[in-house]
């Protein structure tokens, strides 16, 4: 396994098309500088510098950049993981362990921890309760989404900026209003 990517999921083309995946698949992300580079049921991934658009009074990331890239990749994750369902957050968990100044690198991935068909569930000690069979809670998938600090022309891990969990609804139909964006995602994603 490579330690770049552990999950060994194929990359998006180039950084060039990068930037276009993601003002396609998620605007707000992109207006913050953000771009996707892996897109997989497995694995999302991504990159930002921290710029002035996404910083705080400090100079430091916002929390609330760090909550909105773990929601979008979490959820970009979910959606591709239930068959391109409709899914929705419902409950976001985030610990904010160490500022990101302006013009460092962060990276940020997610990783389903437990998939199932109905709900997904970033915290993972939920899971350890839930009954297999149950109708409500029984059919979770579970993701994890952590941002970190990177040398400037690698993506070698350096220090955690942020670990999160977050749980979704899945399963629910699509709206014919965001059939074009599922086709989209279709397009992109590495299955």
């Amino acid at each position: 396994m490579d330690n770049q990517n552990p999950h060994n999921d194929p990359p998006l083309p180039s950084p060039s098309s990068s930037s276009t995946t993601t003002a396609i698949l998620d605007a707000p992300l992109n207006a913050m500088g953000f771009e996707i580079e892996t897109l997989s049921p497995n694995r999302v991934s991504g990159r930002i510098v921290v710029s002035p658009k996404c910083c705080q009074m400090f100079k430091v990331m916002h929390g609330g950049v760090s909550a909105m890239i773990a929601e979008a990749l979490a959820s970009v994750g979910a959606q591709m993981a239930s068959g391109f369902k409709r899914v929705a957050g419902f409950h976001l968990s985030i610990d904010h362990l160490q500022s990101a100044k302006m013009g460092e690198l962060v990276l940020a991935e997610a990783v389903p921890l437990s998939i199932g068909d109905a709900i997904q569930i970033k915290f993972v000690m939920i899971l350890k309760n839930l009954d297999k069979n149950s109708t409500k809670l029984g059919k979770e998938k579970v993701w994890e989404v952590e941002l970190w600090k990177a040398k400037s022309s690698s993506i070698e891990r350096r220090d955690v900026v942020a670990s999160s969990r977050v749980t979704l609804l899945c399963n629910m139909p699509v709206p014919k209003h965001s059939q074009p964006l599922v086709d989209t995602l279709q397009r992109f994603a590495k299955l």
